[in-house]
């Protein structure tokens, strides 16, 4: 794929509209540009776990975080070397109060400059597009538009993922959700990372102080040749936010495919 035209993609992705804030999430990762190779198919398993979590509901009816596992598969195959396309099913919900729930699907379409584990500088964009049932959003459209832009400094990386959320309400309404992370590899099998979770609410307006959601993880990352683990335990930082999250992925390539 041209530089230029994955540049565009990106700006379009930092000006364009994008969810109000859903209850809780399935997937707590920054994103780092990396692509499943041409003609690999991966999984992904998302699960995480609010051990102390909000207990009043986000709109009438919503799920509530506290004691809820909460995750989905991602189901991921490599198209070429700058683009991956995924679709996330079943996304579900286990809880005291609702039990086994299914939340809803998402595709999505992730593009990337090749090879950006391997470049000093590195940027990409990821489109998701979800189905929500009425226990998760209050929308049953949404999207996310998620930019990546980040830096391999070493053996440091610098990640940001400034995302947009929309739930299809106007430029206006548009949810500043931004992720970051800042990782040291050990090795090339071992690294550990401190990672920021935000949700500022609205663009034209952001919410107040304690109505924002701030949770920083500490996170662990394996990254083997048959299977990726990384876990982390993450604390809130405002009465918006999950006070005690555990978070558990785990990948693996299911089709070796051609380079």
């Amino acid at each position: 794929m041209p530089n230029s035209i994955l540049v565009r993609l990106v700006a379009i992705a930092l000006l364009t509209v994008a969810t109000a804030a859903a209850a809780q999430t399935d997937e707590i990762q920054v994103y780092d540009g990396s692509l499943a190779a041409p003609g690999v198919f991966n999984l992904t398993l998302h699960n995480n776990y609010a051990l102390h979590g909000i207990t009043t509901p986000a709109f009438p009816g919503a799920l509530i975080s506290n004691h809820t596992l909460s995750g989905v598969s991602e189901w991921a195959w490599g198209i070429n070397d700058w683009f991956e396309a995924g679709l996330y099913l079943p996304l579900y919900s286990i809880s005291h109060s609702e039990g086994l729930t299914l939340n809803g699907l998402k595709g999505r379409a992730l593009f990337a400059v090749p090879h950006a584990d391997q470049r000093k500088f590195f940027y990409g964009v990821n489109f998701e597009f979800s189905y929500n049932t009425s226990r998760w959003d209050e929308k049953h459209f949404t999207s996310e538009i998620r930019p990546i832009v980040g830096w391999h400094l070493g053996h440091v990386d610098l990640i940001f993922n400034p995302i947009l959320d929309n739930s299809y309400e106007g430029a206006a309404n548009l949810t500043f959700a931004p992720a970051t992370r800042v990782a040291y590899n050990f090795s090339p099998t071992w690294a550990g990372a401190i990672e920021e979770y935000d949700d500022f609410g609205p663009l034209k307006h952001f919410n107040a102080g304690d109505e924002r959601s701030h949770q920083t993880f500490a996170v662990v990352d394996y990254t083997g040749k048959a299977i990726s683990i990384e876990g982390g335990i993450g604390v809130g930082r405002t009465p918006a936010s999950d006070d005690l999250v555990f978070k558990l992925i785990v990948a693996k390539d299911l089709k070796l495919g051609h380079k």
